[in-house]
């Protein structure tokens, strides 16, 4: 052991070992192939800089973008009945439902909170497509009942994000009860003579797509968003013929009269704050308008 083992040779090895880079700080664009860098993607919205394309973002991203300062409090929910049906296929239900639960953070695949966009206050839901692909629940159910009744309570309109591959396959036909209960729901909003917006985001499908994600006021969509009940895929094998091209895509619904609004995820927020301003019957949002200023008493200037 001498000089140049002990201190050159380590010295040498670590200029030129291949360091670790964690796995998490990029990631590649679906549409493009584009490397994004994870925080240039967050603040971007999860919207691909290269191409526009909208990649998923959860509730809580979603809802710390819309409200005034990211700043929102949550709607409790009602606990519905754990795996009613005993459910099991590969896994049980209960381990999917804590996988999923591990992997979001997430309680369940609605999230609901109450705040303010533009002054304007607002009751929101949005499904999480990473929690069993946004499936439509007993939960999901619940949650949004929970949403459409403290909007009737506070006299708020209501905004859903909708994304979901469906009903839940777990819970059986108690996942498709849940189909008449969230129009009803609905109903109870139309009575009261409050706004209810539907946002449909990538991919909006099945039961979802059947019940409240198309009974909206208003009916926008994100950019290229998927929206049916049935995939095209499943279409083309039955009737066994080419499907025109962006057959179900947010555009062509544009276009054959579907949807009113096709709207950037970066544009999203002000356009919601113009459409709930002139649904309610207040004056346009001021742009660049102070925050609300602190409730107590003012402190002497001299």
């Amino acid at each position: 052991m001498n000089w140049i083992t002990n201190y050159v040779r380590p010295k040498i090895n670590s200029l030129f070992s291949r360091r670790e880079v964690p796995e998490n700080l990029w990631t590649k664009c679906p549409e493009c192939g584009t490397m994004l860098f994870h925080r240039e993607l967050e603040a971007n919205l999860n919207v691909c800089s290269n191409c526009d394309h909208h990649m998923a973002i959860s509730p809580r991203d979603r809802f710390g973008a819309l409200f005034d300062g990211g700043i929102f409090v949550e709607v409790k929910v009602p606990e519905p009945i754990a795996d009613p049906l005993h459910f099991r296929d590969q896994k049980k239900y209960p381990e999917r439902l804590k996988a999923a639960q591990k992997s979001t953070g997430e309680k369940e695949a609605m999230l609901v909170a109450e705040g303010e966009i533009g002054r304007t206050p607002i009751v929101a839901a949005a499904q999480d497509f990473a929690f069993i692909g946004g499936s439509l629940s007993m939960y999901v159910g619940n949650a949004f009942i929970a949403g459409a009744q403290r909007a009737v309570e506070m006299k708020r309109p209501f905004v859903v994000f909708s994304a979901a591959g469906g009903a839940r396959m777990q819970e059986g036909i108690l996942a498709l009860m849940q189909m008449p209960r969230t129009t009803v729901a609905i109903q109870m909003l139309k009575e009261a003579g409050l706004p209810y917006i539907v946002v449909l985001t990538h991919p909006t499908t099945g039961g979802v797509t059947a019940s409240y994600a198309m009974l909206g006021d208003v009916q926008i969509a994100e950019p290229n968003a998927l929206i049916c009940f049935a995939g095209p895929r499943v279409i083309e094998q039955t009737i066994r013929e080419k499907l025109p091209e962006g057959f179900q895509r947010a555009e062509y619904l544009l276009d054959h009269g579907m949807l009113d609004r096709v709207t950037h995820r970066k544009d999203m927020r002000e356009e919601l704050i113009t459409i709930l301003r002139m649904l309610t019957s207040q004056p346009p949002a001021i742009r660049g308008d102070l925050s609300a200023p602190l409730a107590g008493p003012v402190a002497d200037p001299s």
